[in-house]
């Protein structure tokens, strides 16, 4: 990236730099998330497909999700928890392995809400 210097160590933390920052508002995301509305659909929206799955070592999908619904079994499988998904498409894009992830959005009347406070 132009203007960024070669090396990590001097690269800004963007975490570290949004708890420090003083115009960044509070947020309570049990709160936020007091605004959303599932209607859940009896097919998932999301499928894994773990033959693929098996071959990835980066398992960026595990933290990449905001809502946290991907989760490496004992197994060493990965499972997707589509019950109360953002529909943000997050997983789809960091997902590296052809094949490994089917998306598209729930049918008419299912999925996310998100309402006004």
């Amino acid at each position: 990236m132009a203007g960024m210097p070669p090396d990590s160590d001097s690269r800004l933390d963007y975490r570290q730099a949004a708890q420090t920052s003083p115009s960044m508002p509070e947020f309570d995301l049990d709160e936020e998330l007091g605004r959303v509305e599932f209607r859940i659909s009896a097919r998932p929206h999301i499928t894994l497909d773990n033959r693929v799955c098996s071959g990835c070592t980066a398992r960026a999908c595990l933290v990449a999700c905001p809502a946290r619904l991907f989760v490496e079994t004992a197994a060493g499988e990965v499972i997707f928890n589509y019950e109360n998904c953002f529909e943000c498409g997050t997983c789809y894009l960091v997902c590296g392995h052809e094949g490994a992830l089917s998306w598209s959005y729930p049918p008419g009347g299912y999925g996310v809400r998100f309402h006004k406070s």
